[in-house]
C-alpha cells in the first residue's frame, strides 16, 4: 500500500468573488453620470423672474418659446401659423391639467399674447405662466 499515492481532496471555497461585480457597478455608474445631463432635453431658455407660488407638477402640455420666437409643444419645434392650426388638436386630450407657457425674458410681449389669445379662441382657459423664483435678497 505504499505504492499508493494520496489524494489531497482540496476544499471547496464558498466565497463569491465581487471584484469583477464592482468593476461593472462603477463602470455603469460612469456611464449613468455622464448621460443623465444629457437626458434632460428641451428647448434652452432664461426664464423671467417673479415672486409666486410653487404649482404642482401636472402631466399638461408644455408650450416653449425661446429667444428666437421659435414656438416648440413638448419639445416640437413650429411656426406661429402652424401652432394656430393644431392648436385644439394638441391640446384636446391633456387640456384638462393645464397649459404651461414657458416664455424666454427676452421674448417679444406680443408672441406671448398671440398665443394666449389662440389658446383663448381654442376653448382653453387653464393657462399657467411659468417663472423662476425671484432670489430674496
Amino acid at each position: 500500500m505504499a505504492g499508493r499515492r494520496r489524494r489531497h481532496r482540496f476544499e471547496l471555497n464558498a466565497d463569491v468573488n465581487v471584484v469583477s461585480l464592482i468593476d461593472v457597478m462603477l463602470l455603469l455608474l460612469v456611464i449613468f453620470m455622464i448621460t443623465a445631463p444629457m437626458m434632460q432635453g428641451g428647448v434652452d431658455i432664461t426664464l423671467p423672474k417673479a415672486e409666486s407660488k410653487p404649482m404642482e407638477s401636472k402631466d399638461a402640455v408644455a408650450i416653449t418659446v425661446n429667444r428666437a420666437g421659435v414656438i416648440s409643444v413638448d419639445n416640437a419645434p413650429m411656426t406661429l401659423s402652424e401652432f394656430r392650426a393644431a392648436a385644439k388638436a394638441l391640446t384636446m386630450n391633456r387640456s384638462k391639467n393645464g397649459v404651461y407657457l414657458r416664455a424666454d425674458q427676452g421674448v417679444n410681449y406680443g408672441i406671448v399674447v398671440q398665443l394666449l389669445a389662440i389658446l383663448n379662441n381654442a376653448g382653453i382657459t387653464n393657462v399657467g405662466l411659468v417663472t423662476e423664483p425671484e432670489e430674496i435678497k
